[in-house]
């Protein structure tokens, strides 16, 4: 099957970017150096293009109370203007997608889910959806770029665009460039843990989006990044991926995303078996990992109890690993057995050796979204 492709992709292609595929699409990987990327990110601006998110439209008379009996969070605690993640879970509480709904109003919920599970999200909400509210597949409608790091607001504001709301909130703006005028929801969203901004534009306004945030950021140092960097900066944050630290066998208990879950509502899918989950407390929960030496750790690893000066037996398996930049050592999420809390220590099985990992709460770098 051919892959999709960003209407940014041949500005990919000028920027000499390695591309690889995620959820169906042609992306970019790297522009030249993830680390660079991401150093660009922790201490100037990144753009991203993360195009390849789906996006769909629930609307109709009630869609904000639909979307509420159906995901699990809680949108009465929000108000039009916010967005909120939330999860789309199965009926034995596994996760099918997590995603962000942006509240417009009681009438209008626009979601943003993952790459290869908004065809999914979109049916089981469309069958569900009573008369009246009607559910649209909107993936290749809009381009969605994401500004990062400390100069973001320097950025856009020389775009025109609306700054400095608040964490997880949006406003409507437009973008002139070129002789084009670009509407454009800007949302204090991201994936990296630094202050920024995620830019939905209609594709056909995609290119000249991106040309002009480049040309606002150049002064500030802005960097294209690929989706390399992009797993290096949420890794380090501990924030889950879908297909690693969430999935079917996953659900948002076991990730220790119990928050992003509104326990009071009367319903919501999935409910009663992640209610089962909470109070039963014998699922595995997703703890932080360390490197106390040079190790690299990597997804799927085997990770083993130690004490004693000895390995013991299998209590988890890593779900996500990498070299942090920031750290300057290998970091981690493990999927581990109740027996193992923070502050104990633990071996990994890296290539044919046995790495010792001290076991923390996440994130492993200070978050600076504020």
């Amino acid at each position: 099957m051919d892959l999709l492709r960003s209407p940014l992709h041949d500005r990919h292609l000028e920027l000499g970017a390695k591309l690889a595929e995620f959820g169906g699409w042609s992306m970019p990987l790297e522009y030249g150096s993830v680390v660079a990327e991401h150093t660009a990110v922790r201490e100037r601006v990144g753009l991203f293009d993360v195009s390849h998110l789906g996006k769909a439209l629930v609307r109709g008379a009630g869609a904000a109370d639909f979307v509420n009996a159906t995901l699990t969070n809680d949108l009465g605690r929000i108000v039009p203007g916010k967005a909120q993640y939330t999860l789309c879970c199965d009926e034995d509480g596994g996760t099918v997608d997590d995603l962000i709904a942006y509240l417009r109003s009681d009438f209008e919920v626009f979601l943003i889910p993952n790459a290869a599970n908004t065809a999914e999200v979109v049916r089981r909400l469309a069958e569900a959806a009573p008369e009246g509210i009607e559910v649209t597949n909107l993936h290749r409608d809009y381009a969605i770029l994401a500004v990062q790091g400390p100069a973001s607001d320097d950025v856009l504001d020389a775009l025109g665009v609306p700054v400095e709301h608040g964490y997880m909130s949006f406003a409507d703006g437009v973008v002139q460039s070129g002789g084009t005028s670009a509407d454009v929801t800007v949302c204090r969203t991201g994936y990296t843990g630094e202050k920024g901004y995620e830019l939905v534009v209609p594709s056909q306004h995609a290119v000249a989006v991106w040309d002009a945030v480049m040309a606002a950021g150049e002064a500030h140092g802005i960097t294209a990044c690929g989706l390399g960097a992009r797993d290096t900066l949420r890794t380090e944050m501990g924030y889950p991926l879908h297909g690693h630290e969430l999935s079917a066998e996953i659900s948002p208990v076991m990730a220790r995303a119990a928050w992003a879950v509104g326990w009071d509502k009367p319903t919501f899918w999935g409910k009663e078996a992640l209610e089962r989950q909470r109070q039963e407390k014998v699922v595995p929960l997703l703890r932080g990992l360390v490197a106390q030496g040079r190790g690299i750790p990597r997804p799927g690893m085997t990770v083993r109890a130690f004490a004693d000066g000895e390995p013991g037996e299998v209590v988890g398996e890593l779900t996500s690993g990498t070299f942090s930049p920031s750290r300057k050592q290998g970091v981690g999420l493990a999927l581990l057995d109740r027996s193992v809390t923070d502050g104990d220590v633990v071996a990994v099985e890296v290539r044919n050796r046995l790495e010792l990992f001290d076991v923390v709460k996440p994130p492993f770098v200070q978050s600076s979204t504020s």
